[in-house]
């Protein structure tokens, strides 16, 4: 009824673009032009490679346009921000959201066009397909369902960069390619990996809409439930993660979303009997202690309300100031309890949970004396029965067979049981062991019960006929004042994620060229295979090297340090001078000193047999069920996972000796216990993680920590350097800017595409030149054909995938007129003999009143 909207002054401007834009502001879609039409037009066709004249008369009429008074905003403002848009330099830099549109590419463009975006809190920028993301340190609001529906599948380039439109395209291959997808969330400690990870499976729930909602509001509750478990404050992080996570959200074919799954990898335990200094414990025993403080019920639970147990006490002496006066802890509280309920917990497990929780809590505060007798001077007691009372009591078990089990152990010679008492050291050393071992069962077992709370319900679709989006968020690497084990496993995981990178984007599509014949530059790049092999080979890896020295029960840990010092001779390793328990790792990431302090301490694993005799069935539960390869409590039902899969043969060729990507057999398989260390469950589950990694059509998310300050908007040039620097970033945009990250075999190509230059009931063969057919139709450039593949840019299947969608929307509204047509057809038949057996009931009647 309205006129289609003008341009504000049609004379400022050219014919051909005056033209151009009342072309795209045709009302009736029947007249309107088609994009592939509006590519083709003249005035579009004639800035082909004027791209960096074109960006900077922009600028000038931008600044143009400020001087008048006029201000422009881009897209990225009306989204994001209100700063005022200016460009400076604009022959050299250009503030675009893809680095690989740069014409000049240095460390100095790359670095200059990351600080402009972020101060205008443009947080995330691309590198081809991959998504960089730095840490605002601030909340913004550009994560609303309003914003879920802006990144829901649309063209990538009509949005501004967003975590959003990486999770819609990791969503949208899935149900397009009919594969399993991965996205990789890496960075330093404190880079943002979790937030991240919390807000792909928030638009991935968003997108899989299904008819349950409630299905929608249990995975949703999953993140912040095992993270209050798994979650601690460090030096640098308030929300730390302490274990890895990889969550497989599970889809029907058509997109539905059905389950989760979650796979949990390498517990901090140590955290939970002692914490370095400026640290905290997992979060959730200051969450439980505030809530149960609020309720009145700490006496149930026998927890003082003065002085905090020994494992949550610290040096500030505000532990308990901070539970009775934060209202965080107890707002967390409520939230915990909040998804226990959502998920589907019952009553009695939550109320044995926090059993063995405050259980562990009171095991801390037994303390234990040395008793001289005639003939033993190690003998060790609990001079204090009180908190051994309280421990017993909350875990269902007898006070003096606690004790019995703290201060002596069994040995077996010659088939005879010989009971032997516990030092004073001894004991407390079994003490920690039980609560370690006791808070990471209970842990695996919470991680099981949400599995098999939302599994797949077999009436909607089998899972074996269903897709998944796993989501890998593990701790980052770190580097303190004092690296420890824990560190030692955190930097060994996050050099194996660096390789798996290193592979997909550099390794494994460079050997894809060659053998494709495709003539492709050759990009340098930083491989930390030789790094890996030296953590992970066998027999004189260092892993190892550790788990041997474990097995001598003379070793200590300066045996061990020389150990490693005889044995791995090479550049990444050495040994500083003057500091006997001391080692040093040059990492992918940078050089790290060690501390091997306990080290052969926290590598064994003992169990306490005595929590078996519980009378909580949850703690039967607990140690009575094996435990996997990985070191997680096995699950009642073993079921064939994407774990069990083989690797592929590209990852696995080239190996000589070396068992850096060993397949693992089924984690649900149980080990002989005696054997087992946290190396080799280590190990085991690195093994467990790539397995499943390598199913899947990889996206990779790099989070960048601006400053180490934590500050909204403060940007530390080196500090982003250096993370770009170790990351591959540089590398990473040159491999995007001359590679084809999209290798499609011809039948699949054709297959999927067909419909863009052939009839619908035709059915063309997986050939070269049907491929070349499809591809000249859809007038795309720069690609190349090799002997079995099409090979695209990153951008080439978003262009095919909309010109799909295009074609399909003009058949359905083929669909639509055609079956209106017979519908109308059909109707006037029906009114016609409607009309004719009317006719001839009243010839009937007038006949019959005649007669």
């Amino acid at each position: 009824r309205n006129p289609p909207p003008t341009l504000l002054h049609p004379e400022k401007w050219c014919r051909g673009f005056n033209h151009f834009i009342s072309q795209c502001l045709i009302k009736d879609f029947e007249k309107r032009p088609s994009v592939t039409h509006l590519l083709e037009h003249p005035f579009i066709k004639q800035v082909h490679g004027k791209d960096m004249s074109l960006q900077k008369q922009l600028a000038e009429l931008i600044q143009e346009q400020q001087q008048l008074g006029s201000i422009a905003k881009t897209r990225h403002e009306r989204i994001h921000t209100r700063r005022p848009y200016h460009v400076d330099g604009a022959d050299k830099y250009s503030l675009d959201d893809d680095l690989v549109n740069l014409e000049v590419l240095d460390e100095d463009t790359i670095i200059h066009q990351l600080q402009k975006r972020y101060a205008d809190l443009q947080i995330y920028t691309y590198v081809g397909d991959i998504l960089i993301a730095l840490n605002p340190f601030q909340n913004l609001s550009i994560y609303s369902p309003q914003f879920s529906k802006l990144y829901h599948g649309v063209k990538r380039s009509s949005n501004p960069p967003h975590i959003f439109a990486s999770a819609d395209a990791a969503y949208q291959s899935m149900v397009t390619f009919s594969k399993d997808q991965c996205i990789i969330i890496s960075g330093e400690s404190g880079a943002g990996k979790t937030e991240s990870a919390h807000l792909i499976v928030q638009h991935l729930t968003f997108l899989g809409k299904a008819n349950n909602r409630a299905l929608r509001e249990k995975i949703l509750q999953v993140n912040p439930l095992v993270e209050a478990f798994g979650n601690a404050c460090t030096a640098i992080n308030d929300n730390s993660s302490r274990f890895g996570k990889y969550l497989e959200m599970m889809f029907t074919p058509t997109g539905a979303v059905m389950g989760a799954k979650i796979s949990e990898y390498l517990l901090e335990k140590s955290r939970v009997i002692k914490q370095a200094v400026g640290e905290k414990n997992f979060h959730i025993f200051y969450y439980i202690y505030a809530g149960l403080y609020h309720q009145k019920k700490l006496s149930e639970y026998r927890l003082p309300d003065k002085k905090p147990p020994r494992y949550i006490d610290n040096e500030t002496g505000r532990v308990m100031h901070d539970i009775v006066t934060k209202d965080s802890y107890g707002r967390q509280f409520e939230a915990i309890q909040h998804c226990f309920r959502i998920i589907g917990f019952t009553d009695e497990e939550v109320y044995s949970v926090y059993r063995i929780l405050t259980g562990i809590l009171n095991t801390g505060n037994i303390e234990f004396a040395a008793i001289s007798s005639q003939h033993q001077t190690d003998k060790s007691e609990v001079p204090n029965p009180e908190a051994l009372a309280n421990a017993a009591a909350l875990l269902s078990i007898g006070s003096e067979e606690l004790q019995e089990a703290l201060t002596s152990h069994c040995v077996v010679t010659r088939g005879e049981t010989i009971i032997r008492t516990n030092t004073v050291d001894k004991a407390a050393d079994v003490r920690d062991a039980m609560s370690k071992a006791l808070y990471g069962r209970l842990f695996s077992w919470i991680v099981n019960r949400i599995n098999t709370l939302l599994q797949p319900d077999k009436n909607i679709c089998n899972a074996e006929n269903g897709m998944n989006v796993g989501i890998l968020d593990i701790f980052g690497f770190e580097n303190f004042a004092r690296n420890s084990f824990e560190q030692l496993c955190i930097n060994i995981a996050n050099e194996q994620i660096q390789f798996y990178f290193n592979q997909h984007i550099f390794a494994l599509e460079q050997m894809e060229y060659q053998s494709e014949g495709i003539d492709a530059t050759t990009v340098e790049y930083e491989d930390n295979r030789p790094l890996l092999d030296m953590f992970l080979q066998k027999p004189m890896g260092l892993l190892s090297l550790l788990d041997e020295e474990s097995r001598f029960p003379q070793a200590t840990d300066l045996t061990l340090v020389d150990k490693f010092e005889d044995n791995l001779r090479c550049k990444y390793f050495w040994r500083p001078k003057g500091v006997e328990l001391s080692f040093g790792i040059q990492h992918y990431a940078g050089k790290v000193l060690y501390d091997a302090s306990a080290f052969l301490e926290k590598n064994r694993v003992d169990v306490v047999v005595v929590l078996r005799t519980s009378e909580n069935k949850l703690l039967q539960q607990l140690f009575s069920s094996p435990l996997t390869k990985t070191g997680n409590l096995a699950q009642a039902r073993a079921r064939v996972t994407a774990a069990s899969r083989s690797l592929p043969p590209q990852l696995s060729a080239g190996r000589i000796k070396v068992d850096t990507m060993e397949v693992m057999r089924h984690p649900e398989e149980t080990t002989n216990m005696k054997r087992q260390t946290m190396a080799s469950y280590f190990r085991y589950s690195l093994m467990d993680l790539l397995s499943k990694m390598v199913v899947g059509q990889p996206h990779f998310i790099r989070c960048i920590k601006p400053n180490d300050d934590r500050e909204a908007l403060m940007f530390s040039h080196e500090r982003v350097l250096l993370q770009l620097r170790y990351t591959g970033i540089l590398e990473t945009v040159k491999i995007r800017q001359k590679g084809y990250s999209h290798r499609i075999l011809f039948e699949e190509f054709v297959k999927r595409y067909y419909y863009l230059a052939f009839k619908a009931h035709e059915t063309p063969l997986g050939s070269r030149e049907n491929c070349l057919a499809i591809l000249e139709k859809s007038k795309l450039d720069n690609w190349i054909l090799g002997k079995t593949k099409v090979f695209l840019k990153y951008y080439h299947i978003e262009q095919l995938n909309l010109f799909l969608r295009e074609v399909i929307g003009r058949v359905v509204v083929m669909q639509a007129y055609i079956k209106g047509w017979l519908g109308a057809r059909r109707y006037k038949k029906v009114k016609e003999k409607r009309d004719n057996s009317a006719v001839t009931i009243q010839s009937a009647w007038r006949g019959y009143e005649a007669r």
